[in-house]
């Protein structure tokens, strides 16, 4: 199931079934204004808010920005065009039905696309499966494949050539995420200082240009079944651009936490990685090389990168929980996960390692 786990609305992120249902009829996806609609939430994601339509014995994806969230990291013209454009080359995008930026219908623009089935891979749903270590190396792979075919895609031949910019794009993202991050700063953290700076001095000046995610995790993949070999699709397609493929794998590697990691990193990364079985960081990054051909030269800058990235999203979320625009007590922390990710990078850079 898409997102496994949809609740209960969360309090203030309610949407307005009556203008929803009225938007349904319009885009021909329901035949009667009357039907009754149930609406239910996908509580797993920390970015756009994702809901369960069932109406009509049907059932579909709601996506919509946080409340409260500034437009230019949330476009959800964006993440509709590019999933439209991707899925006739490569299969593992969810089928689009409707986008509309008119933010009279929910107060928001919004898109609608199918409810994937399959197993979403999270920290919580690997545990409850107690997966056997030999089957990590199969689900380390199928999703390694995946991204491999990711980055393979001609982005000009399906009509993406003007997604991003992608000369420049790591002076950019190292400028930018250092930008957001002193933005949305609520503690002193020296190590994030230090991690910016090393960072403008050590970026690559030559990269290959391709199509990236750019938030390839393994619960923003849905597998097809518990074999673990093949992934029905790739979700979250919101921070896609066009950039240096390695810049897609660091930011994976910084969610990869391993079981010999620290206990404080692998409680604030929980991820299906920690658990015996699995690859390794390093061990990613040769299998990577060895199946998309690319050499993995300055790992370490892409894996810093990557932690660092993630420590801005969570200081992000964090400022929007502190100043009041989600009451989400997830997010209760997070300001502490951002200053770990600083911390992890500055230990890489100082070790020369990713492990």
């Amino acid at each position: 199931m898409q997102k496994q786990g949809a609740q209960n609305v969360r309090k203030g992120e309610e949407l307005d079934a009556s203008a929803l249902k009225t938007f349904l009829k319009e885009e021909g996806l329901i035949k009667e204004i009357d039907s009754p609609i149930h609406i239910t939430q996908f509580t797993h994601g920390y970015s756009n808010l994702t809901y369960l339509l069932a109406i009509e014995e049907k059932e579909y994806v709601l996506r919509r920005p946080p409340f409260g969230a500034i437009k230019r990291g949330h476009d959800m013209g964006r993440e509709f065009k590019v999933q439209n454009a991707v899925r006739p080359v490569f299969s593992k995008v969810p089928e689009i039905y409707a986008f509309t930026d008119n933010e009279a219908v929910i107060g928001s623009p919004f898109y609608l696309m199918e409810k994937v089935d399959g197993i979403i891979l999270n920290f919580q749903e690997a545990k409850k499966r107690n997966i056997p270590e030999q089957e990590y190396d199969t689900i380390a792979n199928a999703w390694l494949d995946t991204m491999v075919e990711l980055h393979q895609v001609d982005y000009k031949a399906v009509g993406l050539g003007d997604l991003g910019k992608p000369d420049g794009y790591v002076s950019r993202q190292v400028t930018n995420w250092g930008k957001q991050y002193v933005k949305a700063a609520t503690d002193d953290v020296p190590a994030a200082t230090q991690v910016m700076r090393w960072m403008e001095e050590r970026q690559p000046k030559t990269y290959e240009h391709r199509l990236i995610h750019n938030d390839y995790k393994y619960d923003n993949i849905v597998f097809k079944n518990s074999t673990w070999q093949e992934v029905n699709a790739v979700l979250d397609w919101e921070m896609a651009t066009l950039g240096d493929p390695l810049m897609d794998l660091g930011t994976s590697l910084g969610y990869w936490t391993m079981h010999n990691d620290h206990d404080f990193v692998k409680q604030g990364i929980p991820s299906p990685t920690v658990f015996k079985g699995n690859p390794g960081r390093t061990e990613i990054v040769e299998r990577y090389a060895q199946k998309s051909g690319r050499t993995v030269d300055h790992i370490v800058f892409y894996y810093v990168y990557g932690l660092f990235k993630i420590a801005v999203i969570a200081q992000q979320i964090y400022y929007r929980y502190k100043h009041g625009y989600t009451t989400d007590p997830r997010f209760a922390g997070l300001n502490k996960a951002a200053a770990l990710c600083c911390n992890i990078a500055l230990k890489a850079i100082q070790t020369n390692k990713i492990e």
